[in-house]
């Protein structure tokens, strides 16, 4: 049997190309697009994503839906609505978390076995990176350790190198 550290990989890529049974998508309360991960997913899948994510009818940060993967090479898109961060001083380290277990809980009920997370939160809600990573991997360590009989592969994805640092930092942090 793995470790989960073993089961957990980092890579810098671009999440709309990867091979992952579910992506993570970073997105905002509408399901509607934005900037940043969440219009590149939206681009890449096709209209018929923003179709579905209209009759969705949006989301609460910490939360997550589930959508079909259109035209991009993984089947499903989870899309998670993480916390703008104030400070942390209005519960966005456990909203973080949240969008996490609520990500693979979905995950579970899909009979995900690969799956791809963005640093939720990281980028234009301003969370610090090094903590987004923390908190990120503690939630992937835990999920991996509680299952330890699944079969499930988790893919950090990492859209430049000083991402790529922080979650390696915060690996031998948690290891």
């Amino acid at each position: 049997m793995q470790t989960a550290s073993a089961r957990i990989s980092l890579v810098i890529a671009d999440i709309t190309k990867l091979d992952a049974d579910a992506i993570v998508n970073a997105a905002n309360t509408s399901l509607l697009g934005g900037g940043g991960v969440d219009g590149a997913i939206h681009k890449a899948a096709g209209p018929q994503l923003l179709e579905e994510c209209r009759r969705i009818g949006g989301c609460p940060t910490g939360e997550a839906r589930i959508t079909r993967g259109y035209n991009l090479p993984a089947r499903w898109i989870i899309h998670t609505v993480g916390p703008i961060w104030r400070g942390g001083v209005d519960g966005e380290d456990e909203l973080l978390a949240s969008c996490y277990r609520n990500s693979f809980t979905l995950s579970e009920r899909h009979g995900i076995k690969s799956i791809a997370f963005p640093a939720i939160s990281a980028g234009v809600y301003g969370f610090p990176m090094e903590r987004a990573c923390r908190i990120a991997l503690r939630e992937m360590k835990a999920f991996l350790e509680k299952r330890s009989e699944m079969e499930t592969e988790i893919i950090a994805v990492c859209f430049s190198g000083s991402a790529y640092r922080c979650y390696q930092d915060a690996m031998q942090e948690l290891w």
